[in-house]
Formats: structure tokens, sequence, C-alpha cells
């Protein structure tokens, strides 16, 4: 092959795939350029947001892997490569990697969700897939929970962003519940009015709502009183507890009985 025919082929290709190769570094450039500024800009939208900072990386990241991916398919379509078969294979397998990992894209996809839409944080007192704790950390995959007892608990997010879950610290007051009996012929009046000094008493207790104490059941052994009172989040456990001991030692010196039960046998001699 003479040489000019060699320069001729070589204009030839020149002509017919020069403009689609600098086309196609134009756009790589122009679109490395947008992907860049979009990322920018979903950053700022996230710190506007106050997305939790954990979830931050794993949100641009994708986004940023999204945009490039579509940047190389638009690339290799200018560039006169099929895209067709090329976008097949890829679909079935990305279709194969999510049935093998649909359990870990299911705790992912929980993990965004928790972190995104907020329904505890770390430091909460949280019952959910049948444990009680405080959160500890929440992960991408899992949530860790500290029980009272010192034990470490990790749940995976797939079924805590799924399932029921009770917060104890969303709300800044509770509301303890106690039910205290005394015996059958004791004074119901006295009882209350000592119910309501003692909770008058502790400074813990709200004022309002205001406590409510009433007589509600005449059980098998005793007369029973239901004290509602509302109280600080953080000073539940404490209130709770105090109040107990304080009707046990006060009910016996004001010559009120806490009953038991209790069983008479009788022994006839045949």
């Amino acid at each position: 092959m003479e040489i000019s025919e060699i320069l001729n082929q070589i204009t030839d290709l020149a002509m017919e795939y020069g403009p689609k190769v600098l086309g196609a570094i134009a756009v790589w450039i122009i679109g490395s350029w947008v992907i860049k500024a979009i990322s920018r800009g979903f950053g700022r939208v996230l710190d506007k947001g106050n997305t939790d900072e954990s979830l931050k990386p794993f949100l641009r990241g994708i986004v940023n892997t999204l945009l490039k991916a579509m940047l190389v398919i638009s690339v290799l379509g200018m560039l006169g490569i099929e895209m067709t078969s090329f976008i097949a294979i890829l679909g079935a397998a990305g279709l194969a990697v999510g049935l093998a990992l649909s359990g870990t894209l299911q705790n992912f996809a929980g993990g965004v969700m928790i972190l995104t839409f907020k329904p505890f944080k770390a430091g909460d007192l949280i019952e959910a897939q049948g444990y009680l704790g405080a959160v500890s950390e929440i992960q991408i995959f899992n949530t860790i929970l500290k029980t009272p007892d010192n034990k470490t608990i990790i749940i995976p997010n797939g079924g805590l962003s799924t399932g029921s879950m009770t917060n104890y610290s969303t709300e800044p007051t509770r509301r303890v519940d106690w039910t205290f009996g005394i015996g059958y012929g004791d004074d119901a009046g006295k009882a209350e009015a000592v119910l309501k000094r003692l909770c008058d008493e502790d400074s813990r207790i709200l004022k309002d709502p205001e406590v409510f104490i009433a007589l509600s059941e005449l059980a098998d052994s005793s007369v029973n009183f239901v004290v509602r009172a509302w109280v600080k989040s953080d000073d539940y456990w404490e209130v709770f507890f105090d109040m107990n001991k304080k009707v046990y030692e006060i009910f016996g010196k004001e010559g009120l009985n806490i009953p038991f039960p209790q069983m008479d046998v009788h022994v006839h001699n045949q």
C-alpha cells in the first residue's frame, strides 16, 4: 500500500471520527464540570436540610456515581458504540447483584430512611424488635442499642425502619401510673389524702396537669387506688421508685394496711 493511500485512509478516518472524538471529549469535560457543580449544590442542600452527617457521604456518593454513569453512557454513544447490549448487560448484572444482596440493600435503605426522617436519634430510649435500650449509634446498616443492664444490641435497619417502635424520649414529659391497695375496713378518704400529700411534697411531680387520684377497683383482697402524675421524662424512673418506697413507709405509719393474698385452711377431723 502506497503512502498516499495510507494518508487518504487516515484522512478519511479523521474526517469520519474526528468530530465524534472531539465532541465526546468536549462532552466529557463539560459533563465532569456539571457533575461537580451538581454535587456541590446537592451537598449544600443536604447541609441546609440538617441531614445527618453519617448519611451525607452516602447520598453524595450515590448521586455522583449515577451522574458519572450517565455521562459515560452518553460519551460512548457519541463515539458510535452500540449501547443497547451494554445497558442490557449492566441491567442483568445489577439485578443479579440486587438479588444476592437483597437483605443488605434493605438494611441500607432502612438506614437511609432512619437518618433522613429521624424517628429517633442517638441517646433516645426506644423499644423496638423486642428490645429496650438507649440508642448508642445509628449506622447505615445497623442501629446499636445499650440496654439498661449494659448489653449491646445490634438491630438491622431494614426491620427497624418498617416495624413498630416506641420512642420514650420524644416528649419532654411523661405520665407515671401507680396502683396502691389498702385493706378492706381501712379509711379510704385518709388513704386518698395521704397519696395527695405525698404527690404535693415531691417537687419533681408537675402541678399542671394536676395529679389524678381515684378509687379504681374493689379487688379480691384490696381496695385499689390509681394515681397518675406527670413528670419530666428524665425524672420518670426516680419518681416511680421513690413513690413506691414512700407509700410503703407512710401507709404503715398512718395505720393503712397494704394487703397481700392470703389463704385460710380449715382442717376437719373425720
